[in-house]
């Protein structure tokens, strides 16, 4: 309708492959007329900077760049084929194909890679750009990063002198020993979504070849030839030879060049970004300290982005459609649905005149109550964009709201992401049971497929840095190797327990084996977390355990792996010597700053098995059923736990009531009892010889000459 009265007719045809392949020669001739050219799109810029060249390349624009940045070109070459979307390089070829039916056209020549009008621009439409152009500032310099395609090289940085009277990509090009761009392959962006950092390679013949159709099940040889292991992974496409990441190029929000440093540390960010707990470490601004939880348990005790986002965020990072989240909800049956009984419920005020009933108790807040005793299961599906099945996650457990079903079923999918991507050579058994555990089923080609530049990058290069000297400090404690442990400080009594939230200052450096050496990585002034939901390392949450507040702690731990350091460490390069030197180790100084005890449903949840509640309950049932009473008060009923429980067992009892203070409870209470008599009146469950249950509204404090006579009182949770 919003489109409609903006005047836009959507239309309901679907193009076939015919019409896109019209459309798409219609888009090309519109790129190189008079028209664009003055346009603020930011493939115009790239026109106008062709214009800057020189000679030959007077005006020869990269097909490159149009199939990368012209979005209506990549929709419909999309529709002719696919598998643009995993070979993004088969764009170039139709937009080839494209422009050779154009006469107004020239194409390149056999291994160039670029397209220019045959007539000139005419001087009223070129004279404006060069009035623009002397406005321009002159020289920038960016830095930017050379990626080797040699894993045995190490990543370098480069510096791009670009002028206003050059083009940027032919710059690049040369950092990468060309000539000139017409060669140059642009990547889509990597990163988040709003970044414009992006990869730039040399064109290869083997990247118009179309991708074979299936792996079989068998690990692909992903290093035959030059490819680029590294900046595969990152571009989500084949790179041969060396590639330059670089934030830089033309943008919708001006028409001057933007651009932005890359250093060693926005690589390894990068790296981090794609794996499935970068995200949530990169969101809690701590990849050495923090890890991914592995319990999703109330959303007031999370920190960081949540499940949901993240498994969205690995998704996008990794070119695979959003994933699909199905809700079913089990709701407790309404009780205006269950039939009428013979047998009493009465919901009435805690008051010496029993004329004034509250008849509307029972009904009161019914819509809330039926959602809060509602149950809902969330599954979600991971598809690649062709609509392949890749995983699927149907959990077991129900929660009580729809949202934390959602978080949980999207952390359960992310764990079994982390374990795979861990250890890329995990025995196929072992990946199933643990996909067992989680709910999880996947497909094995279609995970292969998706994700074989992850094995590129991770399986055969991924370097773990491990330090070979063992410093001697008093105390080794735990169940980790090399953990080394000391406390300082007065003891305060207060601990951390399951479910509470911790808050540590802490920080992890860099120390040589004689300690003359000293580099910090990464440090918090406040950073909280919830104890027992393995939401910090294991080497900090075994050290948290035993302090508290106050005190602090000091310990040394082999290196984790590199590019953690790398991506946490402001000078990368100082960081990158001592690695390299195996002589260091990662000292951590913790201190605990404070403990928040979690809510009581919480604690149980997280200590005792079943909860306390549940415990309470029992041990109160097994008294009664002992005993020869024939009425019982509840003081304190709630939602009617104890009287439900009493119902499940045969006792002498022939009449219960409750007293609450919450008319919410008491309505929750009416429902459960109602429905459990009804039962018992049809049927459905032997009667255990309780006649009538009644609800009270009051107060223990409150007398009332009602409550006289009854042979068991019980107060279990007031």
């Amino acid at each position: 309708m919003a489109i409609q009265k903006l005047g836009i007719q959507p239309s309901m045809h679907t193009p076939n492959v015919d019409d896109a392949g019209e459309d798409l020669v219609t888009r090309v001739a519109y790129l190189f007329s008079n028209e664009f050219l003055a346009s603020q799109h930011p493939l115009s810029c790239h026109f106008k900077a062709a214009l800057s060249r020189e000679g030959d390349l007077y005006g020869s624009v990269p097909v490159s760049v149009i199939a990368v940045y012209d979005g209506k070109i990549s929709s419909l070459c999309k529709l002719i084929d696919p598998k643009v979307e995993s070979n993004p390089c088969l764009v170039i070829s139709f937009v080839l194909q494209a422009a050779a039916t154009l006469p107004t056209l020239t194409t390149a020549t056999e291994g160039q890679l670029w397209i220019r009008r045959q007539n000139p621009y005419p001087p009223e439409v070129i004279e404006p750009l060069l009035l623009e152009q002397s406005c321009t500032l002159g020289c920038v310099c960016v830095q930017a990063l050379l990626i080797p395609s040699s894993l045995n090289e190490d990543i370098k940085p480069v510096t791009l002198n670009v002028s206003s009277s050059a083009y940027y990509l032919d710059i690049i090009a040369q950092k990468l020993g060309l000539l000139d761009a017409s060669k140059i392959l642009v990547s889509r962006p990597i990163g988040k979504s709003s970044s414009e950092t992006r990869l730039y390679f040399v064109a290869s013949d083997l990247q118009f070849v179309e991708p074979s159709s299936e792996l079989n099940g068998k690990k692909p040889d992903i290093f035959e030839g030059s490819m680029n292991a590294r900046a595969s992974y990152l571009a989500g496409q084949e790179v041969y030879g060396g590639a330059i990441m670089a934030s830089i190029g033309y943008t919708w929000k001006s028409k001057d060049l933007f651009h932005e440093d890359v250093f060693l540390k926005t690589y390894y960010r990068m790296l981090i970004y794609k794996t499935p707990s970068g995200p949530y470490k990169l969101s809690r601004e701590s990849t050495i300290a923090a890890e991914l939880p592995v319990v999703f348990t109330i959303k007031s005790n999370w920190r960081g982005a949540f499940p949901r986002e993240i498994l969205c965020t690995f998704c996008r990072q990794h070119r695979l459609s959003e994933p699909v989240f199905t809700i079913s909800r089990y709701p407790v049956k309404a009780l205006s649905d269950l039939s009428g009984s013979q047998k009493k419920l009465k919901v009435t005020e805690l008051t010496e005149d029993t004329g004034h009933a509250n008849e509307n108790a029972a009904n009161h807040g019914d819509d809330e109550n039926l959602e809060s005793m509602s149950k809902f299961r969330c599954e979600v599906k991971v598809l690649s964009k062709l609509q392949d099945l890749i995983l699927q996650c149907s959990p077991k457990d129900s929660c009580r709201k729809e949202t934390d079903c959602i978080q949980n079923a999207s952390l359960k999918v992310l764990s079994w992401l982390s374990s795979y991507f861990q250890d890329f050579n995990m025995p196929l058994e072992k990946l199933n049971s643990l996909a067992d555990a989680l709910d999880v089923k996947f497909n094995p080609q279609h995970l292969l497929r998706e994700f074989k530049f992850c094995l590129a990058m991770y399986l055969n290069q991924q370097r773990t840095i491990k330090a070979n000297n063992c410093v001697d400090v008093p105390q080794a404690i735990g169940e980790h190797e090399n953990y080394l442990l000391r406390i300082e400080g007065p003891e305060s009594g207060i601990c951390p327990s399951n479910g509470s939230l911790a808050c540590i200052c802490y920080s992890a450096c860099l120390v040589t084996e004689v300690g003359d050496t000293k580099e910090l990585i990464e440090s918090a002034y406040e950073f909280e977390f919830e104890f027992g939901a393995r939401a910090v390392n294991p080497h900090v949450e075994t050290a948290v355990a035993q302090m508290s507040v106050g005190q602090s702690a000091f310990f040394l731990v082999d290196l984790p792996s590199q590019e953690l350091i790398l991506a946490a460490a402001n000078d990368s390069a100082r960081a990158l010597s001592l690695i390299n030197s195996n002589i260091c180790r990662l000292e951590y100084c913790i201190t605990l700053l404070k403990v928040s005890e979690p809510l009581e449903d919480r604690m149980e949840q997280a200590l005792f098995s079943p909860p306390l509640s549940k415990q309470r309950v029992e041990y109160a049932v097994e008294h009664i059923k002992k005993s020869d009473a024939t009425t019982l008060v509840d003081f304190g009923c709630g939602s009617g736990s104890l009287l439900e429980s009493l119902l499940d067992y045969p006792t002498s009892l022939r009449k219960i009531v409750g007293v609450d203070l919450s008319l919410k409870s008491l309505s929750r209470a009416a429902k459960v009892l109602h429905s459990k008599l009804s039962k018992s009146l049809d049927g459905d469950v032997p009667c255990r010889g309780i006649e009538s249950a009644t609800l009270y509204y009051g107060s223990i404090i409150v007398f009332d000459s009602r409550m006289r006579g009854f042979d068991i009182g019980t107060c279990l949770e007031v």
